[in-house]
């Protein structure tokens, strides 16, 4: 919803204490507690998502969402394998569809999770929004629209790709790294102002190349590796035993050429990599 566990972590904890102001009577009036405190949450990360244009205009360089590694939601036991009981570690988690997901509005984003990823009732979606179900649907459909042609980064041939890139990258073959991306390939990374990133987009696949071996080149002593996230593969920079960064590749359904090159950098945001 948020884009980062952080903000995340902060809305749930408000709900908690909204529960918590209630008065004894006020909470044995609640018939369903799951039901009050998602929907409490959700009408929090409402008022976060109204906010967080300006956030981003004061944001120093691009701004990405968290990358989520499969260890902060998955637990042990066999009753995990079935993906349909863990939304969480579906592609909504992928960097790719959480940065399309900018381009919603706070309305459309709260619908479009609450109804396509969590199969919320469109009645309990009109209760948070404060609109009519009729309104619920327009926005769901209007949010579904921006992401028709969503970019994606756990196809099977999207991990082939990043093989494939992790391997160029790593002997600095420009040539096969060039082969692998597609002409207007646009690269963004986020520093948050904390670290050295790219504070412009770099497009075009030459650019693109160039600037991937010139870091690994630059730091000797970081790993380029593969390791799995929520939503697919994706490619880790790690020094000692620190994540420094994360990189995910970004394909579409016409073309198996990496489109879109996202690297993530901002410590703050790769604190659950670097946990146990």
């Amino acid at each position: 919803m948020l884009g980062t566990l952080a903000d995340a972590e902060d809305a749930v904890q408000e709900s908690f204490i909204r529960w918590y102001r209630l008065n004894e009577q006020q909470r044995n009036e609640v018939t369903n507690t799951v039901g009050w405190f998602a929907k409490t949450t959700s009408r929090i990360c409402l008022d976060v998502l109204k906010s967080a244009s300006r956030r981003r205009e004061l944001y120093v360089g691009p701004w990405l969402p968290e990358p989520v590694p499969v260890a902060r939601f998955v637990k042990s036991g066999a009753e995990n394998q079935d993906p349909a009981e863990h939304p969480l570690e579906a592609e909504s988690l992928s960097m790719a569809l959480l940065a399309l997901m900018e381009n919603m509005t706070p309305a459309e984003r709260v619908a479009f999770v609450l109804k396509d990823v969590f199969n919320y009732p469109v009645s309990d979606i009109a209760e948070v929004l404060d609109r009519s179900p009729g309104a619920v649907r327009q926005l769901a459909s209007s949010a579904r629209s921006k992401v028709a042609n969503k970019p994606s980064a756990s196809a099977p041939e999207s991990s082939e790709l990043l093989v494939a890139f992790q391997r160029a990258a790593v002997t600095g073959n420009i040539s096969d790294l060039i082969n692998i991306l597609h002409p207007d390939v646009t690269l963004r990374s986020d520093g948050g102002g904390i670290v050295r990133a790219a504070l412009n987009p770099i497009h075009g696949a030459e650019k693109v190349a160039r600037f991937i071996i010139g870091v690994l080149e630059r730091q000797a002593t970081t790993s380029f590796d593969i390791t799995q996230g929520p939503s697919g593969e994706v490619a880790t920079f790690t020094r000692g035993h620190t994540t420094r960064g994360i990189l995910e590749l970004v394909t579409t359904e016409d073309d198996r050429r990496a489109t879109e090159v996202l690297i993530q950098w901002n410590p703050k945001k790769l604190q659950a990599w670097n946990q146990g």
